[in-house]
């Protein structure tokens, strides 16, 4: 059939214009629509309203899916608390796949995973991810943490290697101190006292800041000088400790006391 003819009307006649045979104009003021009812919108048939269908009820997650989903996010967690160079690492996955077992080849995910067994006491666990995350990234701020796991691990001496790393030289204060710390303990657990304090002596253990860093380099020289066997000068650097310890990082002021008691 050509397209420029129209197909006539069961009762041979011709439509007039669009409107097709055998329908009435709508007069003035007549509904255009088929009115709709309350529901949605839903048209009316009949006057009732028609139904609409319930989507079915997801079925329950089996205990394999369930931990495949992980643990649900805290109610106001929206991903907009990321730095957005983690976003951008993130930005490729499907919004399920962002954890450790599945996206094990994003950086970010495997320190963030790293980060999480070592606050969990998972030593070995973190060493592996965070080494993973370093190999990916050549990230060299993960290096204190994996100088503790070492220590936690027994393994003083690669704690000692990574302290010595090239890259701690031009670590900001913090994270130097982190390492001093942890560089410190390594020698304590090797029986290396002195080598400790020396270790300790060598950082900003006078620096006028309030900083956590600060109090926690007070507090393992006080702490060290006290095994050293040195009770009075562990004593006065408990109470320096103290005295910028403000939100009671330490237990500086307990170690204080009870140094002060056994003097007495």
């Amino acid at each position: 059939m050509p397209e420029n003819r129209r197909p006539q009307s069961s009762t041979g006649k011709k439509p007039v214009g669009n409107k097709p045979a055998g329908k009435k104009p709508a007069g003035k003021g007549a509904p255009t629509r088929a009115p709709k009812s309350g529901r949605g919108g839903a048209p009316q048939r009949g006057g009732r309203p028609q139904e609409r269908r319930r989507p079915p009820e997801p079925a329950a997650r089996t205990k394999e899916q369930a931990a495949y989903d992980g643990p649900d996010l805290p109610e106001g967690i929206t991903g907009a608390e990321l730095d957005r160079s983690v976003t951008a690492q993130l930005k490729g996955l499907p919004e399920k796949l962002a954890a450790r077992g599945r996206a094990p080849r994003l950086a970010v995910v495997r320190e963030a995973a790293g980060e999480a067994a070592y606050a969990s006491g998972h030593y070995a666990e973190a060493l592996a991810d965070l080494r993973a995350a370093k190999r990916m990234n050549g990230g060299t701020a993960y290096l204190p943490i994996m100088a503790d796991c070492h220590r936690a691990l027994g393994q003083p001496d690669q704690a000692l290697k990574l302290a010595r790393s090239p890259s701690v030289a031009s670590f900001p204060p913090a994270l130097k101190a982190e390492m001093t710390i942890v560089e410190a303990g390594a020698r304590r657990d090797l029986g290396q006292v002195d080598a400790a304090l020396r270790v300790l002596e060598q950082a900003p253990l006078n620096s006028k800041s309030r900083e956590p860093w600060v109090v926690r380099l007070r507090y393992a020289y006080a702490d060290a000088l006290e095994e050293a066997g040195r009770a009075e000068d562990a004593l006065a650097w408990f109470h320096r400790t103290q005295a910028i310890d403000a939100d009671d990082f330490t237990d500086a002021a307990a170690r204080a006391a009870s140094l002060e008691k056994a003097g007495s």
